[in-house]
């Protein structure tokens, strides 16, 4: 029987993870998320309410970077949690969300 441990190995590097997004604003009536996970339609990925004011969701991501932007009752904007950021073509800015090793 061949051994497979090296492939098994290589291939947990490409399997999705599980990415934990919270945003917080009492006044928000409805949060979701869109971004190059999502082909941008937020109505994919509508955040829960966890009380307080707090609002989670989890996506499993395979590895990679994508770029997303929050939607808080209807208006999109950029993430204020996230570290990084890039330029959009609206002038403002996306979130960058990076999965893979350690993230």
């Amino acid at each position: 029987m061949k051994n497979n441990k090296t492939t098994n190995r290589a291939n947990s590097k490409l399997q999705p993870k599980r990415i934990h997004f919270e945003y917080s604003l009492p006044a928000a009536e409805s949060v979701a998320i869109a971004g190059t996970f999502n082909d941008w339609r937020p109505a994919t990925a509508p955040m829960i309410a966890i009380g307080e004011g707090r609002w989670a969701k989890e996506l499993l991501l395979p590895p990679g970077t994508y770029q997303y932007r929050l939607v808080v009752d209807g208006e999109w904007m950029c993430d204020p949690t996230a570290k990084e950021r890039v330029p959009n073509p609206f002038g403002g800015e996306n979130a960058i969300c990076r999965v893979g090793n350690g993230h």
